[in-house]
């Protein structure tokens, strides 16, 4: 197996198992729409429910369409982040490293939507005392954490598809 493999598919199964963990957890310990302070006034953990994409955009309310569009268009992602991996340089780990959390993340919240038709969410951080970023979970910040990896590594390597096997 390749090093970009033997990079990617671990991280692709660590995201997606600590993302549903921490989700049964919340599910189990905090009612929903409760907020538990974990650092005032700048984050705690709560228990929300996402019915849209990001943000909350694009709410559906009604189930069935909504986990038909959402998964197709998850679907969608997790080809095009598989046909990303096959095209990585066998010794391309940092990058297979990124895809390998973003896949984790996107199937994360796939599993979600199936299984509860809709996303969970937990985290929330205040960035100012009149302004909270929108509750998040770790699918969404393993999925920023790659993105913004790929988006340096474009920006700053001299070639974003190739990295040295050492």
């Amino acid at each position: 197996m390749s090093p970009k493999l033997r990079t990617f598919i671990p991280a692709a199964f660590f995201a997606l198992l600590l993302d549903q963990a921490t989700k049964l957890w919340v599910i189990a310990a905090i009612e929903r729409g409760h907020v538990v302070p974990v650092i005032e006034p700048v984050f705690y953990l709560t228990h929300v429910r996402n019915p849209g994409a990001s943000f909350s955009l694009f709410i559906i309310e009604d189930p069935a369409l909504r986990i038909a569009v959402f998964g197709t268009l998850s679907l969608i992602a997790i080809g095009v982040i598989l046909d990303f991996v096959r095209r990585l340089e066998p010794g391309a780990r940092a990058s297979a490293l990124a895809l390998g959390l973003i896949l984790g993340g996107a199937v994360g919240n796939l599993v979600d939507r199936l299984v509860h038709a809709e996303v969970v969410d937990f985290l929330r951080v205040w960035l100012t005392p009149t302004y909270s970023w929108p509750d998040f979970n770790l699918a969404d910040s393993f999925i920023v954490c790659g993105v913004l990896y790929l988006v340096f590594e474009a920006f700053f390597s001299g070639d974003a598809g190739e990295e040295s096997s050492a």
